[in-house]
């Protein structure tokens, strides 16, 4: 009972969160519709909360070793194909296949991180890690060569970021560190909006006349 309370106190808190994410008012009839500029960008910190929202969900369940850890990953990996399918308007449906696709290999190498970590796995652990960063440099490589306003660098350095931050929140359960389990989600969720708020600002930058 302890467990299960845990997750839903966890996918209550994913919800409001969610519901958050723009810092305005939800649309309602009557209403001035968003511009498309500040819909893309709502849109894709959608999808980015969706990302460290259901992490999160999946790391506190495999801590527990809940049974709805598997849910959870189903769900992950369903984000990554949505992350994939928003940039289809401007790039091609292949190179939306392809973002997902990079985007699931990260989500199944954090899996397979975590697994690591929770059985004190310190080998298999750092591979993972090290297929992870390998991962975060073709995720750059490959939007970087998509947009001019995404410098491979830049992209590197919120991929690493995010990584580390994942990493701290991983650790954090699995070692109950709970002074610092909080404030570092914190961390993670603000980082998540920043890398967001920069894909938006490269889309918008590239694409003026959609805008």
């Amino acid at each position: 009972m302890k467990r299960l309370n845990t997750n839903l106190l966890v996918l209550a808190a994913s919800t409001v969160l969610a519901g958050m994410t723009t810092g305005a008012a939800p649309y309602k009839a009557g209403m001035a519709a968003p511009t498309k500029d500040a819909a893309l960008h709502m849109a894709m910190r959608k999808l980015w909360s969706d990302h460290v929202l259901w992490t999160r969900q999946y790391i506190v369940s495999a801590a527990l070793d809940d049974p709805s850890a598997k849910s959870a990953s189903v769900r992950l990996l369903r984000n990554q194909d949505d992350i994939g399918n928003a940039i289809v308007p401007y790039y091609g449906a292949a190179a939306g296949a392809k973002l997902a696709d990079l985007l699931r290999q990260h989500i199944l190498i954090a899996v397979d991180l975590v697994g690591a970590a929770k059985a004190g796995d310190k080998a298999k652990q750092d591979a993972a890690d090290k297929r992870w960063h390998a991962n975060a440099e073709d995720i750059a490589e490959f939007l970087s060569k998509a947009n001019p306003n995404w410098p491979k660098a830049t992209l590197v350095d919120m991929l690493n970021r995010h990584l580390a931050l994942t990493t701290r929140e991983a650790v954090d359960r699995l070692t109950k560190n709970w002074d610092d389990d909080v404030p570092n989600f914190d961390n993670v969720f603000s980082q998540a909006m920043m890398m967001a708020d920069a894909l938006s600002d490269g889309i918008v930058k590239q694409f003026p006349a959609k805008f």
